[in-house]
């Protein structure tokens, strides 16, 4: 039995793996920023 995966559907896959990660680090950015804030204004 031969599986494959069609050449559309897989393009499919790789733009939602693409679009996924980019959306992760966009948010991984912001926690950053707002935590590196949050101790600025504590060590003041």
């Amino acid at each position: 039995m031969t599986t494959y995966i069609f050449f559309c559907d897989a393009l499919r896959m790789l733009t939602n793996a693409y679009l996924l990660s980019v959306v992760l680090v966009i948010a991984a950015s912001g926690i950053g920023l707002a935590v590196i804030e949050t101790m600025e204004k504590t060590g003041e």
